[in-house]
């Protein structure tokens, strides 16, 4: 099957394709829509999300100067009262002071567009301008900033596995230079941080160098080539099952009709969520 020339990869559309070639088969190429629920209880799972969603529009509002008394108001819901009083007492500490909340940058990746849609981008420039270094970059630095309201707290390991720790800082460093005054970013400039709602005191950083930015440049382009270069019948079904748990698609795939519990999964934050924050209402750079 052959990609559309304007199809546009993600880290969830790539993470997809890593766990199962099928799923990103079925629900980017084929556009399969397939009735089966994420998790059990279904009705637990879905007020969980819906209270996420909530989450990240309260930091969002925040981050754009309405007050916290006023937001504060609106919530009613016992979790998310948890997690908005977790930010305001425990969020992020030492973010550069100029905040770019739910900001959508793209770069080309092997003639695709690579597309990353940031909770927060925060970035200083360390030094006042008549200091700055002759390359004109200073000190800067970039913080991103992801929010999770994920039941279980995940491993460092899972994390740095995942698409998101690897496209996010690679995206920035492509297209990330009108956010630093116009100047490219170098890599020791970028930092991947992971703040939890219900772990707010134990926030998950990923430093950034340009050994690792030449290898996500290589591996993206990889990933991306090796998905052009499949045929319908070379989706293949992943071997490790443990992926269909919460796949929608288990049963299409006969991988099992049940869905796995509620507070099981890793991070729940990385299911499909949408946040009410569509691609059209936020400003794209591309590069």
């Amino acid at each position: 099957m052959t990609l559309a020339a304007d199809f546009q990869f993600t880290q969830g559309s790539l993470q997809d394709y890593a766990d199962c070639p099928r799923r990103f088969q079925l629900r980017y190429l084929l556009g399969v829509a397939w009735p089966a629920v994420e998790a059990e209880p279904v009705l637990e799972n879905e007020e969980h999300l819906r209270q996420g969603v909530a989450f990240h529009r309260l930091v969002h509002q925040h981050l754009l100067g309405i007050p916290r008394e006023r937001l504060s108001l609106t919530v009613t819901n016992e979790d998310l009262r948890r997690w908005w009083q977790n930010y305001l007492d425990k969020g992020p500490a030492d973010l550069p002071a100029s905040r770019y909340p739910e900001v959508v940058l793209s770069a080309p990746v092997s003639g695709y567009r690579l597309v990353a849609k940031y909770d927060l981008i925060a970035v200083d420039s360390g030094r006042p301008a008549d200091l700055a270094e002759p390359s004109g970059q200073g000190l800067s630095r970039a913080v991103i900033v992801d929010w999770k309201t994920s039941l279980r707290r995940p491993s460092r390991e899972w994390l740095g596995h995942r698409l998101q720790t690897r496209v996010y800082p690679y995206v920035l460093m492509c297209a990330g230079a009108h956010l630093n005054d116009g100047q490219p970013l170098e890599p020791k400039q970028v930092e991947m941080l992971y703040w939890f709602a219900n772990f707010p005191t134990q926030p998950e950083h990923f430093a950034y160098d340009a050994s690792q930015h030449e290898a996500d440049r290589a591996y993206l382009a990889s990933l991306i080539e090796e998905i052009e270069s499949l045929e319908d019948e070379d989706f293949a079904l992943t071997t490790d099952e443990r992926h269909c748990r919460f796949c929608t698609y288990r049963s299409f795939c006969r991988r099992g009709v049940r869905a796995g519990m509620f507070g099981e999964a890793e991070d729940e934050s990385e299911w499909d969520v949408d946040l009410g924050l569509e691609f059209e209402q936020i400003a794209e750079i591309e590069y």
